[in-house]
């Protein structure tokens, strides 16, 4: 049997299962092709310089990286035109990215984190583009933040890419979670895994263990569980693995399981969270989720959070199910 790529798998979804419409279908397809064109840039590094600064700050007061900018540019500049989309938001943009009046206005909304991990880029470690897809609500004629104020339950496709040694597209639309691999040779993302299940139980977790001295009480007694291994109340070791790069660390997570916390801590408390809700925690807990883990804040789901504002931040707690529903359970105690 020949491979399954991305066009084919996503025409027979249309066709065969209804699961997407051709405008989400030709959305998916067009925003894969712009993670190709992110890889590709990626790939060159100092070659093209596109490494370092860009001598700039976000929306969020963290200084860019010169493929930051260039990776968002190509995420507008590829689905300003193709006429899906009524607007797009991104987390190195303060206010959406309206379509401009030359192009047709489509019924869905694009949000995204361009280049997640980008810190990482200059001492060659994986890094990712993080996307979900809203719809746009009916009888809307002026488009503005408001309209992506959706909680994550409302998601109709979340996705993510990972530049690594392979560069990985990893979807879901509500029906599990696919992953594709890009073929360097011909150009085109092929299905490598139809139904990423992650194990209900790990031995391995993910925390930037230099905040530790910032941590509630509830992640302090997990992690020290989780430290004390054999001889302690787990009775059994676990390892660490931490990335600093959210697409490398849960995907890891869909491959063999494990939990990653960016848990709320005195540091971020007045902030709300570190990781932005729209950009990336609510894209992976849908992925997360999807594929049979959980993803909560310690104190809720995250995909039924109402987002207050477009760059609101979250603690965020995901992966194997059982490691979760123990680190909820100590926020609830």
């Amino acid at each position: 049997m020949p491979p399954v790529t991305l066009a084919r798998f996503l025409i027979e979804a249309e066709r065969n299962n209804h699961v997407i419409s051709a405008d989400l279908r030709f959305l998916v397809e067009v925003v894969s092709r712009a993670c190709k064109a992110i890889s590709i840039a990626i790939g060159k590094g100092g070659l093209a310089d596109v490494l370092g600064s860009a001598g700039s700050d976000n929306v969020q007061g963290e200084a860019q990286k010169k493929l930051d900018v260039i990776s968002n540019d190509i995420l507008l500049e590829a689905n300003e035109w193709g006429g899906h989309l009524a607007a797009m938001a991104s987390e190195e943009m303060e206010a959406p990215h309206l379509i401009p009046h030359r192009y047709p206005k489509g019924e869905f909304l694009l949000v995204f984190d361009p280049l997640d991990g980008s810190s990482n880029i200059d001492v060659n470690i994986s890094v990712g583009t993080i996307f979900s897809v809203l719809r746009c609500p009916e009888g809307v004629e002026a488009v503005d933040e408001k309209v992506f104020l959706q909680p994550g339950t409302q998601q109709v496709c979340a996705g993510f890419a990972v530049y690594g040694p392979t560069t990985l597209l990893v979807l879901t639309f509500g029906d599990g979670v696919k992953c594709f691999t890009l073929d360097r040779e011909f150009g085109h993302f092929v299905l490598t895994q139809d139904n990423m299940r992650i194990p209900e139980e790990t031995k391995e977790f993910a925390i930037n263990m230099s905040n530790a001295r910032f941590w509630e009480p509830p992640v302090q007694r997990y992690v020290d569980e989780l430290l004390a291994g054999k001889t302690g109340p787990r009775g059994q070791d676990f390892n660490m693995r931490w990335v600093a790069s959210m697409v490398a660390d849960v995907f890891r997570i869909l491959t063999r399981g494990g939990i990653f916390m960016y848990p709320l801590d005195s540091k971020m408390k007045d902030q709300g969270g570190k990781l932005r809700l729209m950009y990336e925690a609510n894209p992976m807990a849908m992925i997360v989720e999807q594929a049979g883990g959980l993803a909560t804040t310690g104190r809720e789901r995250i995909l039924d959070i109402q987002p207050t504002k477009l760059h609101q931040r979250v603690p965020v707690i995901l992966g194997s199910k059982h490691e979760v529903e123990r680190v909820t359970a100590y926020h609830r105690d």
